[in-house]
């Protein structure tokens, strides 16, 4: 099994949105742009939320098992993809790409 890289790209807040529909909430996501976390053998990292990684994990668990090509040529690399959370208010986009030998794979 290849190793994970799932780095935070972009971290964005709807804040119109929130005051029209979310009920207040006092935590919301603690990751930060730049942020990396990494998933060996197709598990999820330790401090990843768990809604994040629901999204995550089919993608990663394929390309930890040497898939990829996602969607016939969705990607410039064929071992990535480019996903964000399911939370409608704050968007998380995260880049999950395979590492082979400590470098990504391109």
């Amino acid at each position: 099994m290849k190793d994970v890289l799932i780095r935070v790209i972009r971290k964005a807040c709807y804040a119109d949105l929130s005051a029209l529909y979310e009920n207040p909430i006092e935590h919301t996501c603690d990751v930060s742009e730049g942020e990396e976390f990494l998933s060996v053998e197709g598990q999820q990292p330790d401090g990843l939320c768990d809604s994040a990684w629901e999204t995550l994990r089919p993608f990663v668990e394929t390309l930890a098992a040497g898939g990829g090509n996602f969607f016939d040529g969705w990607m410039k690399n064929p071992h990535s993809a480019l996903l964000s959370c399911n939370d409608g208010f704050r968007p998380v986009s995260f880049l999950v790409e395979t590492v082979e030998g400590g470098e990504v794979e391109s």
